[in-house]
């Protein structure tokens, strides 16, 4: 379905920027994306947890960069020249998080959204919105504004301060 018809369908579409963690696609609301960099070299914070790679200095303002990759458990967690920072603005903080890479913007209306499954207390749906398939893909929906102020994630704030 285009956003046309979901327009039509009285259902307005959302944009979404799609990226790569491993083999898996994932998709984050556009409007908390300020803009999207190569991996540079971080300075590294002591004692914080292996996911929150470290800070950089984005035009004065001290940024929080998380690896995804390895919040997420890949195991696969290589930096080359296609590793990729999307820079998040989350309430009036700006994060940063590595991805494998971009892919594209995509609309989706409510409808080709579906519910994440139930997979009890073994895995947390908590920051999922859903699934969609786009063509051939399938696109796991990421609520990127609940992951990055978790309680787990306070770290993040604790590093920015």
């Amino acid at each position: 379905m285009n956003s046309l018809s979901a327009e039509q369908a009285g259902q307005p579409a959302q944009e979404y920027l799609t990226f790569t963690l491993g083999r898996e696609e994932y998709a984050i609301d556009i409007l908390r994306v300020q803009e999207i960099r190569g991996y540079d070299q971080v300075t590294t914070i002591a004692n914080s947890p292996a996911f929150i790679k470290g800070v950089i200095n984005l035009r004065g303002a001290i940024v929080p960069i998380v690896d995804l990759r390895i919040k997420f458990n890949l195991a696969d967690v290589t930096y080359d020249p296609f590793t990729v920072v999307i820079i998040l603005n989350i309430g009036r903080r700006i994060v940063g998080v590595v991805v494998d890479s971009v892919s594209d913007v995509i609309a989706l209306s409510g409808e080709e959204i579906k519910p994440p499954p139930e997979f009890g207390a073994s895995f947390d749906t908590e920051y999922l919105l859903g699934l969609a398939t786009v063509a051939e893909r399938m696109l796991i929906l990421v609520d990127i504004e609940k992951l990055m102020t978790s309680r787990e994630m306070a770290l993040v704030e604790a590093a920015a301060a």
